[in-house]
């Protein structure tokens, strides 16, 4: 495993310790933080929580239920791709997930959570392994659609309280990162030495 993948795995293990820090600093606070630094649709004074809302949970049983899927989903990103290939995957999602909810959600709804990246490594790992063609990422389609296949009826309007745009713009966001970031360049096989003719058979 190269340095980078190395790095990118331990970033995303760092991104899911900071949410359990930032919900238990919440949880004391009364949820000031998720107020702070929520999306709020159709507010335009607080263009950076778009970013800053996946950091972000309602409850410890929110950030459980998103935990794991987000460790999974987001370290097969990082063994696909490496540490730039996760950071910009994880901001084209946040993006584009972010902007989807702000104009899509009813005006004033506070939205927070990291479901919306977690559909968004699940719509990059799903596409990027047909992008590619590469045996790891095609190993990593199949073992995620084998096991999280089932998410993809989340960006359908369920539960009430659950921000299916969210997963719908988060699993665009993904599709849209497999597409836009370069393929890797296939490693060249070395050219073989010519050796000169022989009439002769050994």
């Amino acid at each position: 495993m190269t340095h980078s993948r190395i790095v990118a795995i331990l970033t995303v293990a760092g991104f899911l310790a900071a949410m359990w820090i930032f919900e238990l600093f919440d949880s004391v606070m009364g949820g000031a933080l998720d107020s702070a630094f929520g999306l709020r649709s159709w507010d335009t004074g607080a263009p950076w929580t778009i970013v800053t809302a996946p950091f972000m949970h309602a409850n410890l049983g929110h950030l459980i239920s998103n935990s794991l899927p987000f460790l999974v989903l987001g370290s097969l990103v990082a063994l696909s791709g490496g540490l730039g290939r996760f950071i910009w995957t994880t901001l084209i999602v946040a993006v584009v997930s972010g902007v989807g909810v702000w104009l899509f959600s009813p005006p004033g709804v506070l939205t927070v959570g990291a479901s919306g990246l977690v559909f968004g490594y699940f719509g990059y790992t799903v596409l990027r392994g047909i992008v590619e063609r590469r045996t790891i990422d095609i190993v990593i389609m199949i073992s995620v659609i084998i096991f999280y296949g089932t998410l993809i009826w989340g960006v359908l309007p369920q539960q009430e309280g659950v921000s299916w745009q969210a997963h719908l713009f988060g699993f665009a966001g993904g599709l849209l990162s497999a597409w836009l970031l370069p393929k890797r360049e296939r490693p060249r096989a070395a050219p073989q030495p010519s050796t000169p003719y022989s009439p002769y058979r050994f």
